[in-house]
């Protein structure tokens, strides 16, 4: 029993003996973690000393900090996708909800600045107020009607004006999608009928055209009738001479001599005078 109680105590000596030594080893390890960061492919390092920012921005790779004392903040320079969606009023004064895809990326030459003018955040602070903002002055230029026909165009003019407001901070908008407009159900009801009203009035103009053009093509083929046999009425008349009329009149006499001359105004009735002869 003495002896095991000899070897516990040496044991619990032994390990208190080397407490000290471990929490040295956690230490220096934890302060070498402290004094190397890594910026991802795509990323920059924004350096931060004690609360300052500072005016350049680490590339991608390790690079060594002051532990404890620097903070490397990450800032993602890819494309990045952010979508919203917001209510707008159209030049008719609909109410039109938008739903926006918008890509766009952070110029890493300008990080520093971003970071330390607005923040981490900047996607809340500043990028989505500007999308609101620059939609509902171009959804203002169009009726509801047309924002649905001129998507490219409005598309075009947001990125357009979202890059006139985001530049010169570092921001640049590289495509705008317009994933969908939504309307009231009033207009869209009214959008119904008046297609359908366009439609059956497509309808009729297409069935007086074809009427027309029946009619048309009908009186054309008279027209050539006509012209046809007037042309042939006057190339018989140009063949009739005095003399083939005398011969189709004596060819087509039957030898019987009219019964009635003269003119309306002096008739003479021919057959009571050969009965009278005889």
């Amino acid at each position: 029993m003495r002896n095991n109680n000899v070897i516990d105590v040496g044991n619990k000596f032994n390990f208190k003996k080397f407490i000290p030594a471990i929490i040295a080893v956690i230490a220096v390890i934890i302060v070498a973690v402290n004094c190397f960061s890594i910026v991802e492919p795509g990323h920059t390092g924004v350096i931060v000393t004690l609360g300052k920012v500072k005016n350049s921005t680490l590339q991608e790779g390790i690079h060594v900090k002051a532990p404890f004392v620097q903070q490397v903040v990450k800032i993602d320079n890819r494309i990045l996708k952010l979508e919203v969606e917001t209510e707008a009023f159209s030049k008719d004064l609909q109410t039109v909800t938008t739903t926006l895809a918008v890509n766009y990326r952070v110029d890493s030459s300008k990080s520093y600045s971003i970071y330390k003018n607005i923040g981490a955040d900047y996607e809340t602070v500043l990028v989505t107020p500007a999308i609101n903002e620059v939609l509902k002055a171009i959804t203002a230029k169009y009726t509801a009607e047309e924002s649905v026909t001129n998507r490219a165009l409005i598309s075009e003019g947001l990125v357009k004006g979202l890059n006139e407001k985001l530049n010169d901070i570092g921001l640049y908008v590289t495509d705008v999608n317009i994933i969908n407009f939504d309307f009231s159900e009033a207009f869209i009801t009214a959008i119904e009928e008046k297609q359908v009203a366009q439609q059956k009035l497509l309808k009729a103009e297409t069935e007086k055209q074809t009427a027309i053009t029946n009619a048309e093509a009908e009186a054309e083929t008279i027209k050539i009738k006509a012209d046809a046999e007037a042309d042939a009425n006057n190339t018989l008349n140009k063949s009739l001479t005095d003399k083939i009329i005398e011969y189709n009149k004596i060819d087509k006499w039957n030898g019987i001599l009219p019964q009635v001359t003269g003119n309306s105004s002096s008739l003479i009735d021919m057959g009571s005078l050969n009965s009278k002869g005889k």
